[in-house]
Parts: structure tokens; C-alpha cells; sequence
């Protein structure tokens, strides 16, 4: 019987792709199945593939890596995901692990390191890997400001434009469910505690869309 734990990854740069892959080939104990370089690829390799577990980065074009984990999770219960990401702030690993990753690495982990947190993590474990230099979230934040996902950025742009979680989901071909989700990650990480101050944060910070919207501004959610 085939013990081998089938891993499938996930990220939208070429090199960092194939880096992962040949550290993963060369551990003894692992195959990898399959590799997508955007969230709709991945999906629709997830039940091809059948995968043990799901590598991937949280930031792709196209579906984003968090809602990818939400769509794993619900349709394949039984894969495990763990989430890589340049992010190393509480909130993006909070939210990986609340949307259901079993495991969270930031991109200066050591690849050495990457097969025994996929083997922990495919049994079950909650694991992230800590940054070098752990900062406080708040300091982060004053520093290089909050690491959004470019699904994350959309939204909150388009709250700074008005529209209601109606209209956003609308525009973005998503659930209003998963734009409130979405909302939820963009306040935590902000700092903030409801949309008036997200949508503050985004005309002090220059983050507001730079093309008006087909829907009507000034529209209350």
C-alpha cells in the first residue's frame, strides 16, 4: 500500500514553484501531484488530484488563497492545507487558520523545514512558523502597513467607493457571505472596528479605487 503523503502546490511564481516542488521530491515520504498557479487552477486540480494536503501561497490572482482554503475545506473536508505567505503578521496567520490551514509557514522559513510541517500537518496538528523577528501587530502596521490580499485590497476599495456588500459580491462574483468574511480579515488586520474606520483607513493611506465603479457611490450597506 502506497504510504506516500500526496501533496499539491500552489503559488504564482514560477521559481518559487519549483523550489518547493524539488524539496519536496527529494524527502522521502512525500509525492508531489500536482502544482497550480492560481486559485481557479487549483481548484479544479483539487479533485483530479485527490491530495493528501494543499501547499499553498496566500496571495494568487484570480481566487486568493484564503478562499481557496474556505472552498477546501467545505468540499473536501478530509484534505489538509497549509498556507506560505511573505506575511508573518497575527492577523494573516489568524485568519488562514480560522478559514481552516492546519498550518501557516512565512517565505523565510527554511526549505529543509517545509516537509516536517506538511508531515505535521497532515496529522492533524495546528502549526505556524514564527518570523525571525517577531514585531508587534500594531508596530507593523506603522511600518509597512497591513498585508492585505489583492482580493482584500479590491474589497476594501470598493467600500471606500461606496458599495454595499451586495454590490461588492456582485462585482467580484462572490458570495455576500464571503465578502462579509473578507471584511472581517481586512478590520482585524486594519486594527479597526467597522467599515466607517476601514474606509477612513483607505482615503489617509491612498488606497481608494482609482477607477469609479458601474454601481452608484454613496450607497449604505
Amino acid at each position: 500500500m502506497d504510504a506516500s503523503l500526496k501533496v499539491l502546490i500552489a503559488d504564482d511564481h514560477p521559481l518559487l514553484l519549483q523550489a518547493i516542488r524539488r524539496t519536496l521530491e527529494a524527502s522521502e515520504g512525500i509525492e508531489v501531484v500536482g502544482e497550480a498557479r492560481s486559485g481557479e487552477e487549483l481548484l479544479a486540480l483539487v479533485g483530479r488530484r485527490n491530495p493528501h494536503l494543499v501547499l499553498l501561497d496566500l496571495r494568487m490572482p484570480g481566487i486568493d488563497g484564503l478562499e481557496c482554503i474556505t472552498e477546501i475545506k467545505r468540499s473536501w473536508p478530509d484534505i489538509k492545507t497549509v498556507a506560505i505567505s511573505a506575511c508573518e503578521d497575527r492577523a494573516s496567520i489568524d485568519a488562514a487558520l480560522v478559514a481552516g490551514a492546519s498550518a501557516y509557514m512565512v517565505k523565510t522559513v527554511s526549505p529543509m523545514d517545509i516537509p516536517t510541517v506538511l508531515r505535521q500537518a497532515s496529522t492533524g496538528g495546528i502549526y505556524h512558523t514564527p518570523s525571525a523577528a517577531p514585531v508587534p501587530i500594531h508596530d507593523q502596521l506603522a511600518e509597512s502597513g497591513p498585508c492585505l490580499t489583492p482580493r482584500e485590497t479590491a474589497i476594501l476599495r470598493a467600500i471606500a467607493g461606496g458599495l454595499t456588500t451586495k454590490a461588492i459580491s456582485q462585482d467580484l462574483w462572490l458570495s455576500e457571505h464571503t465578502v462579509k468574511f473578507h471584511l472581517t480579515n481586512i478590520y482585524r488586520k486594519l486594527g479597526v472596528s467597522n467599515r466607517s474606520a476601514a474606509v477612513r483607513y483607505a482615503f489617509e493611506n491612498d488606497l481608494t479605487s482609482p477607477e469609479p465603479s458601474r454601481h452608484l457611490v454613496g450607497a449604505v450597506a
